[in-house]
C-alpha cells in the first residue's frame, strides 16, 4: 500500500491530507491548539480515529499515540548520533532514519520491514510517501510519520 503525506500550505496549525495511490483523500490530519503538538486523524467521512499527542515534560521527544480513543501506547526518540532512532511502545516496531532525516526504515522485532517513509524534495510543504507492506498497519504508520515531523519542527 502506498500513501502520499502533504501538509497543507495555508492553515494556523499543523494540517494534512493522505491520499492513496489513485489520488483519493483517504486521511485528514487537524492540528489542535495546545501546549505541545496535538494531531488528530479522520477517516475520509470525517470521523476521528486516531491522535498523536506530544509529552511536554520528557528528556527526550515522546508521543503517545491513540486509536478512535484507546491508547496504544508512546512513540520515543532514542538518544542516537548522525542517524534518527525512535521505539514505538505499543507494537515493539524499531524506526531509523538517514543521516538527512529524509528516508525512514520501519523494522518489526524481528527485523522484518513494516514500512519505507521517504521525503520528496523540491516541495512548498512537507511531502513524504509512505510504502506500507500490510495494509492493517497504515494508520499507525501514519502516527509514527506524524510524530517524527512534528519532532523535526519542534527541533527546527
Amino acid at each position: 500500500m502506498r500513501l502520499l503525506f502533504k501538509q497543507r500550505f495555508f492553515s494556523w496549525f499543523d494540517s494534512y491530507d493522505i491520499y492513496d495511490e489513485t489520488g483519493k483523500t483517504v486521511y485528514t490530519v487537524e492540528g489542535q491548539l495546545a501546549w505541545g503538538h496535538c494531531l488528530k486523524i479522520f477517516d475520509a467521512f470525517g470521523h476521528e480515529i486516531g491522535m498523536v499527542k506530544e509529552k511536554v515534560l520528557s528528556f527526550l521527544p515522546k508521543f503517545e499515540i491513540y486509536q478512535n480513543g484507546s491508547y496504544l501506547g508512546c512513540i520515543n526518540k532514542e538518544l542516537t548520533f548522525l542517524k534518527p532512532r525512535y521505539h514505538i511502545e505499543c507494537n515493539g516496531w524499531q524506526v531509523e532514519g538517514n543521516f538527512m532525516e529524509w528516508d525512514y526504515q520501519i523494522s518489526d522485532r524481528f527485523g522484518k520491514s513494516v514500512a519505507v517513509i521517504s521525503k520528496e524534495v523540491f516541495h512548498w510543504t512537507d511531502t513524504y510517501v509512505l510504502d506500507i507492506r500490510d495494509p492493517e498497519n497504515a494508520l499507525c504508520v501514519l502516527m509514527l510519520v506524524l510524530a517524527i515531523d512534528a519532532e523535526k519542527c519542534s527541533r527546527d
